[in-house]
């Protein structure tokens, strides 16, 4: 097993990269909670402080996150509340040694409370100005069955982590997930695919009393529309299309959105699911998974997961959500 991509990212290569650009800390870092990047709070002695995110090597090229930073650029200035890249000497992906990074203003704020039907047409509202810019990015992917379903569970099968007593169940199971995640995307038809947050869960929207804003757009890719809002639900059935029914009285204030994409909810979170599972395996060199998730791997855990898919298999068996 080779070093894992942070080896070299020390304290002081980190403070010497920022240094480089312009960014002159004090000496003081904060890492923030980050497992796919590593994302740090800097501290500078006449100046806020800032936050560095320094990208996980040989995962994006150069010109996805070029255009991750435009998207979020374009939608802050169309007013959108995002936390956009710095732009220093007219760049915002910087170089050094084989790592890349940018600097983003400091921004907090709390989680929103879901529970209220307020906040939740707040974050639909600009959820569909997000969507409105439309287009499609050319270097990023489309959220798909094969990248998200297919791979990841030949993988996690192929590479044996799987124990073996649980191998043929799990293959049986996930396959049936996905036949299933297939039927329902041909139930929704030729739904568009546009320009996505792509992983717009609650920890991704912070809220202050001026509302929401957006951050963490590193998974933006293509997709259909409703993968930026089904993650903001919970519940049973009826708590959910209640959810709904208030984004989407904020959404559809801007953009309509396509009621076919509503069979594509649980088959989304089953895809989400498999895809969890290969990118926790895929990442285990990396000393910050093995301490996050010690319980990976066990028979717990992979009994746990032949539940959840045959949840899903029955939940993907009903009727779409009905919005409330």
């Amino acid at each position: 097993m080779g070093a894992h991509p942070y080896a070299s990212l020390t304290p002081e290569f980190v403070l010497d990269a920022l240094d480089a650009v312009g960014i002159h800390g004090d000496g003081r870092l904060l890492a923030l909670n980050s497992y796919e990047n590593r994302v740090y709070q800097v501290w500078r002695d006449e100046a806020p402080p800032v936050v560095a995110k320094f990208y996980r090597p040989g995962r994006w090229s150069d010109a996805a996150i070029d255009e991750e930073h435009a998207f979020v650029l374009e939608l802050a200035e169309r007013e959108v509340p995002v936390v956009p890249p710095l732009a220093i000497d007219g760049r915002t992906l910087h170089h050094s040694d084989v790592h890349r990074f940018a600097v983003y203003e400091r921004r907090g704020g709390r989680a929103p409370e879901l529970d209220r039907d307020d906040v939740l047409e707040w974050i639909g509202r600009f959820l569909g100005r997000i969507h409105v810019l439309g287009g499609r990015f050319a270097h990023r992917p489309t959220l798909d069955i094969a990248a998200f379903g297919e791979q990841p569970r030949a993988f996690l099968l192929d590479e044996g982590w799987v124990p073996p007593d649980l191998a043929d169940v799990y293959a049986g199971v996930s396959a049936q997930a996905l036949d299933h995640v297939r039927w329902a995307f041909d139930r929704a038809g030729d739904v568009s695919a546009l320009r996505l947050h792509g992983d717009c869960h609650a920890g991704n929207v912070l809220w202050t009393d001026d509302g929401p804003h957006f951050v963490d757009f590193d998974d933006a890719r293509n997709g259909p529309a409703v993968q930026d809002l089904w993650m903001l639900l919970s519940g049973d059935r009826l708590d959910m299309g209640r959810q709904l029914g208030h984004v989407l009285d904020g959404y559809e204030r801007f953009r309509d959105f396509d009621r076919r994409e509503l069979h594509l909810v649980e088959a989304l979170r089953t895809l989400r699911l498999l895809h969890y599972s290969a990118w926790i395996a895929q990442r285990w060199e990396d000393p910050a998974f093995p301490a996050a998730f010690p319980w990976f791997g066990g028979q717990r855990y992979w009994q746990d997961r032949i539940l959840e898919l045959r949840e899903q298999i029955a939940l993907m068996d009903e009727a779409p959500l009905v919005v409330d």
